[in-house]
């Protein structure tokens, strides 16, 4: 098997800005206090007079982004995710989303594969926060590239606020090169007849992995990207799960709030279809290495692949043989 290239979405993210400030001097970058963190140097490199490091001062980096976007300004304010949505939120609520101002807000460092750092900075809950404010947008990008993509796109976006969340490690590469994107954004990347998948961020290479496990056992799983969690693709959605009756979502985030939620919500009014959600349960998370938390809290193709198949069996015991609800059972 061949190896699987892993980049940075935090570092995409930095080169990117420095592409889009070359073809539009609107651009402005703020960041509290981490711009290697980030990867907003390569910007404050290139374009000294355009960034502005705030201190570690975040409700003001806020403020200062709106006040710079109502002056005709594209801004772009960066810190870890926890910093972005969780200490600022009634800043971002009163003068971003409620005035509807074009603040892109890129928030790195989210998920558990923060890491070592441990619960206090492994921000799961900022899609849930995040998306429950009127007017604002949020994006999961896939991996690096769509990172490009999707960067490229919010520095011309100017019909609202967007929430972007990236993450810390080196993640796999999904797509060779940075997709078309505009909202809303869902993808089918690999089609199939028998359970959707839907996934977000990280968690989508995990899923495209389990469908190539389901299909050694002859089970066709749809993985569908959702780089948009708001706005979301319901016609994507609704037609892929009309088509096999079975949602499964996986995301590196609370299952309450997030990507898992959205879709239920949805399919609760549009379409009645069973669910499963894989994500975080109503837990913090805690210190340790990226790899070894998402295994720990069963954010793996593994898992992804054992609750597609016991998903199936639940759903109709006729389905497949005996022997592989034996094996299911058996875990």
């Amino acid at each position: 098997m061949a190896e699987v290239r892993s980049a940075m979405t935090r570092e995409a993210y930095g080169r990117a800005l420095v592409e889009v400030g070359k073809e539009d001097d609107r651009i402005v970058v703020l960041t509290a206090d981490l711009a290697g963190s980030t990867h907003t140097k390569y910007f404050a490199d290139a374009f000294p007079n355009r960034f502005f490091n705030m201190g570690v001062a975040e409700p003001n980096m806020m403020g200062v982004a709106a006040g710079l976007a109502m002056s005709g300004k594209r801004p772009f304010a960066s810190t870890f995710a926890v910093f972005a949505a969780g200490k600022p939120w009634e800043q971002i609520r009163q003068v971003i989303a409620y005035p509807r101002v074009p603040v892109r807000i890129v928030a790195t460092h989210a998920g558990l594969t923060v890491g070592e750092d441990g619960a206090s900075h492994q921000m799961l809950e900022d899609v849930g926060i995040m998306r429950i404010l009127p007017n604002m947008n949020v994006i999961v990008p896939a991996d690096a590239n769509e990172t490009t993509a999707v960067i490229k796109f919010i520095a011309r976006f100017d019909e609202g606020p967007v929430y972007v969340r990236l993450s810390r490690a080196a993640s796999p590469v999904v797509f060779d090169e940075p997709p078309p994107f505009e909202f809303p954004a869902a993808k089918v990347l690999s089609p199939g007849n028998d359970i959707s998948i839907f996934g977000c961020g990280i968690m989508v290479s995990a899923a495209l992995e389990a469908c190539r496990h389901l299909a050694e056992e002859k089970i066709s799983a749809e993985v569908i990207n959702v780089s948009s969690i708001k706005p979301l693709d319901s016609e994507t959605i609704i037609t892929s799960a009309a088509k096999t009756k079975a949602v499964l979502t996986v995301e590196e985030h609370q299952i309450s709030g997030g990507l898992g939620s959205a879709i239920c919500e949805l399919l609760a009014e549009e379409l009645p279809t069973r669910v499963m959600r894989i994500g975080v349960r109503d837990r913090f998370g805690q210190s340790g290495k990226a790899e070894q938390l998402l295994a720990h809290y069963g954010l793996s193709a593994q898992r992804i692949t054992t609750a597609a198949k016991g998903m199936l069996v639940n759903i109709t015991q006729q389905a497949y043989p005996r022997r592989l609800r034996k094996k299911v059972a058996n875990g």
